[in-house]
Order: C-alpha cells, then structure tokens, then sequence
C-alpha cells in the first residue's frame, strides 16, 4: 500500500525524485535543502513508489541507496508512479464518489438544480451525511469539465451535465510504445491502466525515464507551440541556485538521442535569439499571449536545423558558420565503421575516398558539440580539422593529456 501522506503540488516530488534519482540517494547528513524530516517523508514517499526497485550497499561510510531498474523485467517506467499519486480530501472522495453515482450513465443529463436534489436525497439516508453548497458543487463539476470527464451543454438558460462518454483507445501495442519513448508518455501510462493485463513486447536497450518528472512541464508547453502563444518561464541555474524568469516564444521540444535529456527550443526577445532551454532546469510555465510571429520563426528554426548537430544555435568562435571534416581508415573486413558514419552523421556528409577511408564533414553552429562523438573514432583517425582553432587546439591538448596519462608519446600527434 503506498504511503499515505501524499501531496498535492508535484513540483515538490520533482525536486525530490531529482535529488533522490537522478543525482543518487543521498543520506541525511548530505541532504541539506530541508529538514530532517522532510527528508525522511520524502524518503518514505519514493520508497512506497519504487520499493521493488531500490538496492542497498553497505561500505565504510555506511549503507548506500540506489535505484536498479531492469529493463529487461520492467516494461515501463515505475517513475510514472509519482504523478499517479494525488492527494484528497474526505469532502473531495465523497463528492466524487456521490457524483459519478448519479451521473453514472453518458445518457443521463441533470441540471444543477437536479443534481443538488438528488444529493440531498442521496445523503438522508445517513446519521450526520457531509453537507455541499451549491459553490462547492458547481466549483467540482467545472473541473471535471476541464478535465473532460463531464461535459456541459446548453438548453436555453439551464446548464445540463452529463457524463462523458469513453473514447476508443489506441491499441496497446501502441500505447505500450508511445509510453515508453515519448514526451509527456505518463498520458499513454493513463490510458493503459484502462485496458486489461496483456502481454508486452516491448523491451529498450536505452530506456531514458527521467524526462519522466519534466511532463508536467512538456505538456503545458506542447500546449502552448500547438496555440502558437508566448509563454512565461521560471528557470534555475544548478550551478547557483538561483532562478531567473524569461519571456519566450516556445516554437519545438527537441529530444536528445543520447541521453534522452529534453530541450526547449524558444525565441527569446532578451537574447534576440532561438536559443535552448533545458526542461528540467525550467520551475514553471506560465501561458501568455499570442505571437504573430510565431509561423515566421518556426520557420526560422526549420531553415537553422540543417546546421544543427545538438540544440546549440550559436557558434562560440563567434562566425556565423564552423566546419568540421575528418578521415578514419578501417580494415578490409570492417564496413561496418562506414556504415556507421551514414547512419549516424545528421546533418553532415560522408564520402568514401577509398576501400579502406571515409571522410566526414559538417558545417555547423557548434563544432563542440561534435567532440564526445568524434572521440568514439580516435584510434582511426588520421587527420582531423576544425575551423575553430581554439577548439583545435583544445582537441590536441586532450590527446596529449591522454598520452601522458598512459606514460605514451603521443605529444606531436597534431
């Protein structure tokens, strides 16, 4: 059973699901952002949720906590647990309870007039029945009416309400994949929890579920790209700790295929920019106006994506433009590191210049953002070139560092 103090704003689970997963269990004394027992709440809060997946190792500093999450015996993602855990009232479970048992059919319309009789005649049955005024009810079922599990329809003066009626669900077979790999898939996890136990057949090598605790904020700006409106963002800086706000446009949420870390794209009017946020540095977000010049810069991020290797839209030599190229030489029975390069080159080219060499090469905004990737080529590299000498150079001297930390001569490689 899970514990039972739950919580009412997610933001603060966030927080903690951070602090506890992503950046490791840390103990009481290493915990300094609350109390005590705050921490030992929250601790008692995820162990509820993630129980079966926590692990302990004792060492000389005493017991460690992790996470192990196999996705080869865990389809889906545990970390959805967290935002299925709401918080109620009695008042909140009673008046639910009372006003799906009347209006327990889609065919069934009742004004709210109605509806009040009907609770009264409801509730005589008992000793000392909980009382609802008017407000209280209307207040709920608009809710419900934003939440799109009641809808409302005119008939002259009078508001009838009814039940929505259940939509036709996708497959699970898709839900069982869109909640697996896409933003926001804590929707497609809702949806399954409506269809009966079937068989998965999904499995994940990379399985990135931490975008998981970000879905709250993904979602309110999917729904502001899709209404073309400017949003209002609460950011934090790690580093410092502090936040700052910014007034955006939001025009795409871009993905990374690394490490699944999630990236809002957004014209900011104080950089004069598109430039990069990511999600799970940003607080809040809080809708604005709509932006004329949404379509124009939509557009403008469509025509910068060719020269985008990751999300970065500036060049840090400051030109408009850097270009990267370099060869690797690979043996007679090894294809496969061309093949490689095709599949995995984005926005660059790749030619063979001969049976044994490729040659790679990009014009990007920042060549830096190649580096992690042309390493996992380094021993078959024979000639490498950037034009950002800076970068060059910081390349070179990283190679050298390694030679040196292997006792090898490698100082001239350059």
């Amino acid at each position: 059973m899970a514990y039972s103090e739950l919580i009412k704003n997610f933001n603060r689970t966030r927080d903690y699901m951070r602090e506890f997963y992503v950046y490791g269990f840390r103990s009481r004394e290493e915990y300094t952002g609350k109390s005590v027992r705050s921490y030992d709440d929250e601790r008692r809060r995820l162990d509820s949720w993630l129980g079966e997946y926590m692990r302990f190792r004792q060492n000389l500093d005493g017991k460690k906590v992790f996470l192990s999450i196999d996705s080869r015996l865990a389809r889906h993602n545990p970390l959805y647990r967290a935002w299925k855990s709401k918080s109620f009232t009695d008042g909140d479970i009673t008046l639910h309870f009372i006003l799906f048992d009347i209006l327990w059919s889609p065919d069934i319309a009742l004004s709210l007039n109605d509806i009040m009789y009907r609770m009264d005649e409801y509730l005589r049955t008992f000793c000392k029945p909980k009382v609802f005024d008017v407000s209280t009810v209307r207040k709920k079922l608009n809710e419900y009416i934003s939440e799109g599990i009641i809808v409302s329809e005119k008939h002259g003066k009078t508001i009838l309400y009814r039940r929505a009626k259940d939509g036709d669900h996708c497959s699970t077979d898709i839900l069982d994949f869109f909640s697996e790999v896409s933003p926001c898939g804590v929707i497609g996890s809702y949806l399954l929890d409506r269809k009966a136990v079937h068989e998965d057949y999904f499995a994940f090598k990379h399985h990135y579920i931490t975008g998981t605790m970000d879905s709250g904020i993904v979602c309110a700006l999917l729904t502001a790209i899709r209404e073309k409106q400017s949003v209002g963002l609460t950011t934090i800086n790690r580093r410092n700790g502090k936040s700052s706000e910014n007034r955006v446009i939001p025009l795409r949420i871009m993905v990374s295929v690394q490490n699944g870390r999630q990236y809002l794209m957004a014209y900011a009017p104080h950089f004069r920019r598109i430039t990069p946020f990511r999600t799970d540095n940003i607080l809040s977000v809080r809708p604005g106006e709509p932006c004329e010049r949404f379509d124009r810069l939509r557009a403008e991020l469509d025509g910068m994506t060719p020269h985008m290797w990751g999300v970065s839209t500036q060049s840090i030599s400051g030109d408009r433009m850097e270009h990267v190229e370099f060869t690797v030489r690979y043996g007679p029975g090894e294809g496969h590191i061309h093949r490689r390069l095709e599949r995995e080159k984005r926005c660059g080219t790749v030619e063979k210049t001969s049976a044994c060499t490729s040659r790679f090469s990009a014009d990007v905004y920042d060549a830096s953002e190649l580096i992690p990737w042309i390493r996992t080529f380094i021993s078959r590299i024979t000639d490498i070139s950037f034009s950002n000498e800076t970068l060059e150079s910081r390349f070179y001297g990283d190679l050298r560092e390694m030679y040196a930390l292997y006792g090898l001569e490698g100082g001239d490689a350059e």
